[in-house]
Protein backbone atom coordinates (compact mmCIF):
# COMPACT_ATOMS: atom_id res chain seq x y z
CA UNK A 1 0.00 0.00 0.00
CA UNK A 2 2.83 2.42 0.80
CA UNK A 3 4.33 1.96 -2.68
CA UNK A 4 1.12 3.10 -4.34
CA UNK A 5 1.06 6.23 -2.18
CA UNK A 6 4.67 7.16 -3.03
CA UNK A 7 4.36 6.54 -6.77
CA UNK A 8 2.26 9.69 -7.49
CA UNK A 9 4.66 11.78 -5.40
CA UNK A 10 7.68 10.36 -7.20
CA UNK A 11 6.08 10.98 -10.59
CA UNK A 12 5.23 14.57 -9.61
CA UNK A 13 8.81 15.26 -8.48
CA UNK A 14 10.12 13.75 -11.71
CA UNK A 15 7.72 15.81 -13.85
CA UNK A 16 8.69 19.05 -12.07
CA UNK A 17 12.37 18.24 -12.53
CA UNK A 18 11.96 17.55 -16.24
CA UNK A 19 9.85 20.69 -16.73
CA UNK A 20 12.36 22.95 -15.00
CA UNK A 21 15.24 21.37 -16.94
CA UNK A 22 13.44 21.87 -20.24
CA UNK A 23 12.43 25.44 -19.44
CA UNK A 24 15.97 26.62 -18.76
CA UNK A 25 16.44 26.05 -15.07
CA UNK A 26 19.70 27.93 -14.95
CA UNK A 27 21.93 25.09 -16.07
CA UNK A 28 24.03 25.44 -19.20
CA UNK A 29 23.84 22.44 -21.49
CA UNK A 30 27.08 22.62 -23.44
CA UNK A 31 27.33 20.99 -26.85
CA UNK A 32 30.35 19.93 -28.93
CA UNK A 33 31.67 22.29 -31.62
CA UNK A 34 30.26 20.50 -34.67
CA UNK A 35 26.76 20.19 -33.20
CA UNK A 36 26.84 23.77 -31.91
CA UNK A 37 27.91 25.25 -35.25
CA UNK A 38 25.09 23.38 -36.99
CA UNK A 39 22.53 24.52 -34.39
CA UNK A 40 23.72 28.14 -34.58
CA UNK A 41 23.20 28.22 -38.36
CA UNK A 42 19.74 26.69 -38.12
CA UNK A 43 18.58 28.76 -35.13
CA UNK A 44 20.41 31.93 -36.28
CA UNK A 45 21.89 32.30 -32.79
CA UNK A 46 25.34 33.53 -31.81
CA UNK A 47 27.70 31.08 -30.11
CA UNK A 48 29.78 31.11 -26.98
CA UNK A 49 32.74 28.80 -27.51
CA UNK A 50 34.77 27.99 -24.43
CA UNK A 51 38.03 26.07 -24.82
CA UNK A 52 37.93 24.68 -21.29
CA UNK A 53 40.24 22.61 -19.04
CA UNK A 54 37.94 22.47 -16.01
CA UNK A 55 38.92 21.49 -12.50
CA UNK A 56 42.39 22.64 -11.52
CA UNK A 57 42.50 25.53 -13.99
CA UNK A 58 42.07 28.87 -12.14
CA UNK A 59 40.58 30.57 -15.21
CA UNK A 60 38.08 27.77 -15.87
CA UNK A 61 37.08 27.45 -12.22
CA UNK A 62 36.55 31.23 -11.95
CA UNK A 63 34.35 31.27 -15.06
CA UNK A 64 32.39 28.23 -13.91
CA UNK A 65 31.78 29.52 -10.40
CA UNK A 66 31.42 33.24 -11.12
CA UNK A 67 29.63 33.15 -14.47
CA UNK A 68 28.31 29.81 -15.70
CA UNK A 69 26.86 28.69 -12.35
CA UNK A 70 24.88 31.93 -11.99
CA UNK A 71 21.28 30.92 -12.87
CA UNK A 72 20.45 34.32 -14.42
CA UNK A 73 23.50 34.25 -16.69
CA UNK A 74 22.98 30.58 -17.52
CA UNK A 75 19.38 31.29 -18.56
CA UNK A 76 20.51 34.17 -20.82
CA UNK A 77 23.07 31.88 -22.42
CA UNK A 78 20.55 29.07 -22.96
CA UNK A 79 17.86 31.42 -24.29
CA UNK A 80 19.95 33.54 -26.65
CA UNK A 81 23.13 31.64 -27.52
CA UNK A 82 24.44 28.24 -28.48
CA UNK A 83 26.89 27.23 -25.74
CA UNK A 84 29.81 25.20 -27.06
CA UNK A 85 32.53 23.68 -24.92
CA UNK A 86 35.80 22.38 -26.30
CA UNK A 87 37.33 19.97 -23.80
CA UNK A 88 41.06 20.69 -23.63
CA UNK A 89 41.72 17.57 -21.55
CA UNK A 90 41.30 15.38 -24.63
CA UNK A 91 42.66 15.36 -28.18
CA UNK A 92 41.00 18.09 -30.23
CA UNK A 93 39.13 17.39 -33.44
CA UNK A 94 40.56 19.00 -36.59
CA UNK A 95 37.70 21.56 -36.52
CA UNK A 96 38.38 22.45 -32.87
CA UNK A 97 42.09 22.81 -33.56
CA UNK A 98 41.46 24.93 -36.66
CA UNK A 99 39.12 27.27 -34.77
CA UNK A 100 41.56 27.65 -31.87
CA UNK A 101 44.45 28.32 -34.25
CA UNK A 102 42.51 31.15 -35.90
CA UNK A 103 42.80 32.97 -32.57
CA UNK A 104 46.32 31.79 -31.63
CA UNK A 105 45.15 29.83 -28.59
CA UNK A 106 48.29 27.62 -28.28
CA UNK A 107 46.24 24.76 -26.75
CA UNK A 108 45.25 26.92 -23.81
CA UNK A 109 41.99 28.35 -22.51
CA UNK A 110 40.10 30.60 -24.86
CA UNK A 111 36.62 32.16 -24.85
CA UNK A 112 35.08 33.20 -28.16
CA UNK A 113 31.84 34.96 -29.04
CA UNK A 114 30.92 34.00 -32.62
CA UNK A 115 27.98 34.88 -34.83
CA UNK A 116 25.80 32.15 -36.31
CA UNK A 117 28.17 31.89 -39.30
CA UNK A 118 31.19 31.26 -37.09
CA UNK A 119 32.71 34.73 -37.44
CA UNK A 120 34.14 36.48 -34.38
CA UNK A 121 31.83 39.15 -32.97
CA UNK A 122 33.28 42.60 -32.37
CA UNK A 123 32.18 45.21 -29.88
CA UNK A 124 31.17 48.72 -31.07
CA UNK A 125 34.82 49.84 -30.93
CA UNK A 126 35.65 46.96 -33.33
CA UNK A 127 37.51 44.99 -30.63
CA UNK A 128 37.21 41.22 -31.12
CA UNK A 129 35.37 39.35 -28.36
CA UNK A 130 38.10 36.81 -27.84
CA UNK A 131 39.49 36.21 -24.33
CA UNK A 132 42.31 34.05 -22.98
CA UNK A 133 41.69 35.15 -19.40
CA UNK A 134 38.59 35.07 -17.24
CA UNK A 135 35.75 37.51 -17.75
CA UNK A 136 33.90 38.72 -14.66
CA UNK A 137 30.13 38.27 -14.40
CA UNK A 138 29.31 41.97 -14.92
CA UNK A 139 31.36 42.17 -18.11
CA UNK A 140 30.09 38.82 -19.31
CA UNK A 141 26.47 40.01 -18.99
CA UNK A 142 27.36 43.27 -20.79
CA UNK A 143 28.80 41.25 -23.67
CA UNK A 144 25.73 39.00 -23.80
CA UNK A 145 23.38 41.99 -23.84
CA UNK A 146 25.46 43.88 -26.42
CA UNK A 147 25.59 40.85 -28.72
CA UNK A 148 21.82 40.29 -28.46
CA UNK A 149 21.25 43.98 -29.31
CA UNK A 150 23.55 43.68 -32.35
CA UNK A 151 21.76 40.55 -33.54
CA UNK A 152 18.32 42.22 -33.65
Amino acid sequence: MKRIFFLPIALTVLAVGVASYASGSGEIRWVPLKEGMERAKIEKKPMIVDFFFGKGCPRCEALQKGVYDDPVIAKKIMDDFVPIRVDLTRKLTPDEERLGNLYNFKNDCLLLFLDHNGEIIKDPSRKRLCFVDTVGPEWFVKYLDMIRQQQK
